[in-house]
């Protein structure tokens, strides 16, 4: 959907569709006509929900003009930013019909967004694996297909600051949804020349200003812009996804992005992780996340509290690289999904598997990054 959908959050998936086209020398379909797509939409879900006939709504779609596939393929393997986007399988005509295999991924999707009759859409697939852990029942139940969660991940090679770790000369890193208490206190901090601040000085969008979103011309190059603030950056902030909004969340904690990234990129972590089992099976070595919470007008106590231990520092950053590197990279997913569904790995996704076996050895043994 890199063609279509744009927004800063959705390079994380293409970044996993970047992976995965490395690994499998996989074919890709990008559609490019939003207003045909969304105009299809709209006439399928007012016929889908006014007679209740899925056949009659297909049947009133109008043509979109994409070309057909032209071969037969091991997997189907779309990946989605959300449920919305699901209507776009009918660029793709004869999928199913093509593919031995299909399967999805759909990296974000909470239980109150849920359209069933985009849902509906999922039922031609062998198994859906979504990017949030609370609502695989749900949608198993919905869809009546298999529903795996699948953990969202980093480009690990591309996150990692070793062999060569820059000079770590931003203090803090802190993207996104953002505490403005916490933020002010840091603000303090940078006007009086005390430490290197970087944050996103984007106008806030959303209900109440609750979210830090812009548009994105090239996915790839974000994500490179990104790895490389991180890797000279000492401290990130990580909170649980959406945690400014507690009427969404209601309970269902989840693992935002900034865990994967800043492990990977070797920073220490500082932030609300989610209460949940998943959170310490996932990031179960100490350290993993330093607790910050949320509003922290005293997050100057807490940064001098931790500079005082650079020992520990050092500790903390080597373990991250190591842990991300042996179980968050993308091609750790791929193999989740090529084993559930009983395709053997390519080549180039074993060749991946030592690479990153190396580099983990290498951060454990790594000489300590220049400050």
């Amino acid at each position: 959907m890199r063609r279509i959908h744009d927004l800063v959050a959705f390079c994380l998936p293409y970044e996993f569709e970047d992976v995965v086209a490395e690994v499998t020398g996989a074919d890709r379909v990008e559609p490019e006509d939003h207003e045909a797509l969304e105009f299809a939409r709209r006439i399928y879900k007012a016929v889908r929900l006014a007679t209740r006939s899925r056949k009659l709504a297909r049947s009133l779609l109008p043509r979109l003009g994409v070309p057909r596939l032209t071969r037969d393929y091991e997997l189907f393997l779309p990946v989605f930013n959300n449920a919305f986007e699901l209507f776009a399988l009918l660029a793709i005509p004869d999928w199913r019909k093509r593919c031995r295999v299909a399967a999805c991924f759909i990296s974000e999707m909470w239980v109150d967004d849920v359209p069933e009759y985009l849902l509906e859409q999922l039922a031609r697939f062998d198994h859906v694996f979504v990017g949030l852990r609370h609502l695989t029942d749900e949608a198993a139940r919905i869809v009546g297909r298999p529903c795996t969660y699948l953990p969202l991940a980093v480009d690990v090679l591309r996150f990692a600051p070793y062999p060569n770790p820059p000079t770590r000369s931003i203090d803090v890193c802190n993207v996104g949804r953002r505490s403005p208490v916490t933020h002010a206190a840091l603000l303090r901090m940078a006007r009086d020349r005390r430490i290197f601040y970087y944050y996103d000085t984007v106008r806030a969008t959303g209900e109440r200003g609750r979210q830090m979103t812009f548009r994105v011309g090239n996915a790839s190059e974000h994500r490179l812009l990104l790895a490389n603030l991180l890797q000279r950056s000492r401290y990130f902030v990580a909170n649980f996804s959406r945690v400014n909004e507690p009427d969404v969340v209601a309970g269902k904690e989840e693992i935002s992005s900034r865990f994967y990234e800043g492990v990977a990129a070797g920073t220490v972590l500082l932030g609300e992780p989610p209460a949940s089992e998943e959170f310490k099976t996932q990031f179960d070595w100490p350290d993993a996340v330093i607790r910050l919470p949320f509003d922290s007008p005293d997050v100057a106590q807490l940064l001098g509290a931790i500079d005082a231990d650079p020992q520990r520092v050092e500790r903390i950053r080597r373990i991250n690289v190591h842990q991300a590197a042996l179980r968050h990279d993308w091609i750790h997913r791929l193999h989740t999904i090529f084993d559930t569904l009983g395709i053997h790995p390519t080549e180039a996704m074993v060749a991946r598997g030592e690479r990153l076996r190396s580099l983990a050895t290498l951060a454990l043994g790594a000489r300590g990054d220049a400050a």
